[in-house]
């Protein structure tokens, strides 16, 4: 009788201290799950890349803090000359985490991604003194704001390649308010920085972000090959000066933008300092763009273009609340060209132009430019075209003595505003053809009926056959 009490209760200390055991596991699992959630924080996604990466690491492994407050910029620093150790072994990414993550100014390195989380925000540093001042751009000869240097950009890079920019619309705000003021009332002691700058590199990809307010350009790979400039949503007031995009040797597509001045700006140089650096922006397609622009164009050529622009190819583009749809400008002592420009399939809506162009855009760098440098812009298409509420369907004024030869408009339909005063075509030193363009266009444009057909390349770009594949991120227990 004993024997069998003693068994029983010990049956019953056993589940007791099961239960406790219990209990006190699911106590210690909420309270990890409520109080350590950071710690037990796990992250795995994948994206679509150029290039996948073999190694990775977290910016809060090299002391970040995402509270808006702390400086990040060493952590960037560290963490980014961490990884370059692994160029040569499979390459790297770093990820930025959700937080807002105050910084200067950081470099990139080779066969590297840099990968913001959708909650992720970079917040551009508001010190000046935390920006560096760099040389000009040799095909400029000056900063494009004032003499001399220029602040280096928030994500920079140069002699790189393979470098991916990307997130899942993570945003990096360049805060650029102090620069605006400065710019407005000539405080400025050198050229405003930029968002993103990738100089002499090659395989860039810059995808799913969210930029706003840039000090001044948000985008601008420059003397560098093989780009992909894709997804971006990039966000400035209408009034803020200069916020556009400066692209050479890329592909651009499926952004929406809304800038106060031209959305896609294409861009060789300025006067003699881009005819002497001589490097052409070839080949560049701009598809399924959304802008508006109230003070600028959706698509501008120039008017830095000493150093030529040949081959671009613009379809899809819904133009909204803009002074023009595409836009040419030159002036003499540019020297350069402009040529074989195709654009089709533009949607305009609210506009003031749907085609300008401007052989007097006369701003110089200095006054050391060739005066007998003259610009040749010649072969420029636009088709299948529609645009409603224009004040003016065009405004072509080319160089006296040296015309805008080639323009041929086919299939275009705009739809001029009833309270317009002014007469719908513009046109001065421009000769070409146009066919089935409603309003009537003027007599140096004449209508060849319905049997001409602007040009438009089957052929596809090298950058356009690029393949992305799908690649992933494991972190560590944070």
């Amino acid at each position: 009788m004993f024997d069998g009490y003693e068994a029983i209760c010990c049956r019953i200390s056993v589940c007791v201290f099961e239960l406790l055991s219990v209990l006190l596991l699911l106590v210690l699992l909420s309270s990890l799950s409520v109080d350590g959630r950071k710690a037990r924080v796990h992250h795995y996604f994948e994206y679509s890349a150029m290039s996948c990466r073999a190694h990775s690491a977290s910016l809060t492994d090299f002391g970040g803090v995402g509270d808006g407050t702390t400086l990040n910029t060493e952590a960037f620093r560290a963490a980014i000359t961490h990884l370059s150790q692994f160029e040569s072994d499979g390459g790297s990414q770093l990820f930025v985490p959700p937080g807002n993550w105050l910084t200067g100014s950081f470099n990139l390195t080779s066969h590297f991604t840099l990968y913001l989380d959708k909650d992720a925000v970079l917040l551009a540093s508001q010190d000046v003194d935390n920006w560096a001042v760099i040389d000009p751009l040799p095909s400029y000869g000056r900063g494009r704001d004032t003499a001399g240097g220029r602040y280096i950009s928030l994500i920079f890079g140069t002699n790189l390649t393979d470098v991916i920019i990307t997130g899942e619309n993570g945003t990096i705000d360049g805060q650029g308010a102090l620069w605006w003021d400065k710019f407005h009332r000539r405080e400025l002691q050198y050229t405003r920085p930029y968002l993103i700058e990738i100089m002499y590199s090659d395989n860039i990809q810059i995808s799913n972000l969210t930029l706003v307010n840039s000090p001044s350009w948000n985008v601008h790979p420059v003397y560098s090959s093989n780009i992909i400039v894709q997804g971006l949503t990039i966000l400035a007031p209408v009034t803020s000066p200069n916020t556009d995009d400066s692209c050479l040797n890329t592909r651009i597509e499926d952004c929406y933008i809304v800038s106060g001045d031209d959305c896609v700006a294409v861009k060789s140089g300025w006067d003699e300092y881009g005819i002497a650096f001589g490097m052409p922006t070839k080949q560049l397609v701009i598809r399924r763009l959304t802008c508006i622009s109230p003070f600028s164009a959706v698509i501008a050529l120039g008017s830095e273009m000493s150093g030529g622009i040949q081959d671009v190819r613009a379809e899809d583009i819904l133009a909204i609340n803009s002074e023009s749809g595409v836009r040419i400008k030159t002036a003499v002592g540019r020297g350069g060209y402009v040529k074989d420009i195709y654009v089709r399939g533009m949607t305009m809506k609210t506009m003031k132009w749907a085609f300008w162009m401007t052989g007097d855009y006369g701003s110089h760098p200095d006054n050391n430019y060739d005066p007998n440098a003259i610009p040749v812009i010649e072969n420029i298409n636009y088709r299948d075209m529609v645009a409603e509420n224009v004040t003016m369907a065009a405004r072509l004024r080319g160089i006296s003595g040296d015309p805008f030869t080639g323009i041929c408009i086919s299939n275009v339909t705009i739809e001029i505003s009833k309270t317009s005063k002014k007469i719908p075509w513009n046109c001065s030193d421009v000769s070409g053809i146009t066919s089935g363009v409603v309003p009537k266009p003027c007599d140096l444009l004449p209508d060849q009926g319905l049997v001409a057909e602007c040009n438009f390349p089957t052929e596809c770009l090298p950058i356009e056959n690029v393949e992305v594949q799908t690649c992933s991120y494991r972190s560590k227990y944070l």
